[in-house]
């Protein structure tokens, strides 16, 4: 694990206790640990420039089609990648769907690292997890800490690659999302990736 420059008591905290018992327990169980992050894909693509006549301001012809859609996904160290889309907003019931589709996935059983969206700390939820024999936990990361949860370069990924295609049509921008998806899921060396930059090397596992 490489060295982290730490910016408080609560991050300091995480990485030398909180997560090395969470490992802990889940070597002890044979437990797959998934961190887990929501975030919206939006149709905006980049403009460049253009050209012009001297002294006009040239016009660009653009759809004005802003398309948005809304994904859930969790990655592990072992290079899995789970993910759903949804529409509206990331309520308690939408994260408990997400959570049932996760565990039915995998055989082993599971702990979850998310951030401390008020979905995730939803009384529901800790109720479901109490309940749920094989979610050995939900564990909240350090708040404002977001280089610490894998699963973000999962969307910067993700958000790259549609930066690249101007999306005429709905239908067109979800199927590129599924495209990009996809083979991403397939990719367990990709997605193991993630636990090696420099603030995720402290949750790889391999």
């Amino acid at each position: 694990m490489g060295s982290l420059a730490t910016g408080s008591k609560k991050v300091e905290r995480w990485l030398t206790d909180d997560y090395p018992a969470i490992r802990t327990q889940a070597d002890e169980e044979d437990a797959i640990i998934f961190f887990l992050d929501e975030s919206t894909a939006k149709s905006e693509a980049h403009r460049g420039r253009t050209w012009g006549l001297r002294g006009q301001t040239p016009t660009v012809r653009v759809t004005g089609a802003r398309h948005r859609l809304n994904l859930i996904s969790a990655v592990s160290s072992e290079g899995l990648l789970r993910y759903k889309t949804f529409t509206g907003k990331l309520d308690q019931w939408a994260f408990i769907r997400f959570l049932k589709s996760l565990l039915s996935s995998v055989r082993k059983p599971v702990i979850i690292i998310t951030d401390g969206h008020p979905a995730h700390r939803a009384k529901s939820v800790r109720q479901f997890v109490e309940k749920e024999p094989r979610l050995l936990g939900l564990h909240l990361l350090p708040s404002y800490s977001p280089e610490l949860n894998p699963d973000e370069l999962a969307w910067s990924y993700l958000k790259q690659k549609l930066g690249k295609v101007a999306h005429r049509s709905k239908e067109n921008f979800i199927r590129l999302i599924r495209k990009t998806m996809k083979p991403l899921q397939n990719s367990p060396k990709t997605v193991a990736g993630f636990f090696r930059q420099y603030h995720t090397a402290y949750a790889c596992r391999y």
